[in-house]
């Protein structure tokens, strides 16, 4: 389907073609993907998602930062679409359409989630949502960024994302400062309390 869809675009010509090509009668393949076209471009990003996560595994991991991490998992997942590059293009081109925000944004949301459990990510709490909405934007900014490159290997695309990169950390870094900044006080006043009162104070 991926070929088809880099001729076709992500249509139910490109589904018939898909399907004359692997065998399949119309029936058979709307029994594959009752979604028609629009499931099978989840599947491709699904596919892409599965195979970074592969290729992520066979990385020395614990000896990377996680600024490194990310980067190469994003950098994977866009060399793994890269010969189908016309297909994803086209793929971006439905997913602009408003009616099917929701879906791009379901997808964006998968790939940052896999990304996350491929690093090891085991947060419950309210930076599970964090990290995976900000991931997503970011995949999402480099990943529009990508499709317009045209520079050789990518480079460009390679400087945007370590940029998109450096300002996330930048931003994590002033978050942490400005918790700290408001848990000052109250640590203040609990040492105060402490001396003034005993031990037993604020128990």
């Amino acid at each position: 389907m991926r070929e088809e869809a880099a001729r076709l675009g992500w249509t139910r010509a490109a589904v018939r073609a898909a399907a004359k090509a692997a065998g399949l009668t119309e029936a058979e393949a709307h029994l594959a993907a009752p979604g028609g076209p629009l499931e099978l471009l989840e599947a491709f990003a699904a596919w892409a998602d599965e195979e970074m996560a592969q290729r992520l595994a066979a990385l020395d991991l614990p000896r990377m930062k996680i600024r490194e991490k990310v980067t190469a998992a994003i950098r994977l997942r866009l060399e793994i679409i890269d010969p189908y590059r016309h297909a994803a293009r086209r793929g971006a081109r439905v997913l602009a359409v408003r009616r099917l925000a929701p879906l791009a944004a379901r997808m964006g949301w998968a790939t940052a989630d896999r990304i996350w459990r491929a690093l090891g990510d085991t947060s419950t709490d309210g930076n599970y949502y964090s990290k995976r909405a900000i991931l997503a934007a970011v995949h999402g900014a480099v990943f529009a960024r990508w499709l317009l490159d045209t520079s050789p290997g990518y480079v460009d695309t390679w400087s945007f994302l370590d940029r998109r990169i450096e300002n996330v950390m930048q931003f994590e870094k002033l978050k942490a400062r400005t918790a700290m900044a408001a848990l000052a006080p109250r640590l203040a006043l609990a040492r105060l309390a402490r001396w003034r009162y005993g031990a037993s104070a604020g128990a």
